[in-house]
């Protein structure tokens, strides 16, 4: 993969999602123009909690199309949810790119813009409250089908068509799968960790997360992150 289209960008305002009024900007929208796209993201998009969302470490999601016809296979449940684009929270939608065949600081053209990946996503509990399926965030976990966030090197307008183009590609050997495998499959692996505590171009809190594995030779919790209110 060198090349890929952008079929649909889009942003998203926060929004109440549930009846205790929490906000979310999970529900993103296609835009048919141009937009600015600088450090924190796309001119017109927000995110509700910036402690959590957001920032320039995650200034872009990117969320693969071809993976909501995998979602269908085992939930029809899931079918209008994932009717439109957008379900998962995605600024950019695409087909050709995925977990698989995405590496941690990949560079990327996008229209004037220039990105890199900066991590994979950790699913939390809003994803429950968009699907109406409290394990939704446990099973994006385990499906490996998580997406990616972007932070931007260079500013600059993007628009739907645009073409993604692959122009460094620094750790072939840590594709975004491989992470995401390690991270969530409980690895203890010093070998492992210390290695991807040394991929400089991974976001801090990743780094830290394998540091904290190394130091105290546990798995930290997923609970609160996964279900907000752990039953």
């Amino acid at each position: 993969m060198s090349a890929v289209r952008l079929l649909v960008l889009l942003v998203g305002k926060a929004v109440p999602i549930n009846e205790k009024g929490d906000l979310s900007a999970i529900g993103k929208r296609p835009v048919e123009t141009a937009l600015w796209l600088g450090e924190e993201g796309f001119v017109g998009d927000e995110q509700a909690d910036r402690r959590v969302h957001g920032g320039p470490e995650k200034a872009v999601h990117h969320y693969p199309f071809e993976h909501y016809a995998c979602w269908l296979v085992d939930h029809e449940d899931l079918a209008g949810p994932l009717a439109e684009v957008g379900a998962f929270g995605e600024n950019l939608s695409t087909v050709g790119m995925t977990e698989e065949t995405v590496c941690i600081g990949d560079v990327y053209r996008l229209g004037d813009a220039l990105v890199q990946v900066s991590q994979a996503r950790q699913p939390c509990w809003k994803l429950a409250e968009r699907f109406g399926r409290r394990d939704m965030p446990l099973r994006l976990q385990q499906t490996g089908r998580t997406g990616w966030y972007y932070r931007v090197l260079q500013s600059g307008e993007v628009r739907a068509g645009d073409v993604l183009e692959l122009v460094e590609r620094p750790h072939p050997n840590w594709p975004l799968a491989r992470l995401l495998r390690v991270i969530f499959d409980r690895s203890l692996s010093s070998e492992v960790l210390e290695e991807i505590v040394a991929l400089t171009v991974l976001s801090a809190s990743w780094r830290k997360l394998a540091e904290k594995r190394l130091a105290s030779r546990e798995v930290e919790g997923w609970d609160r992150r996964l279900y907000r209110d752990p039953a």
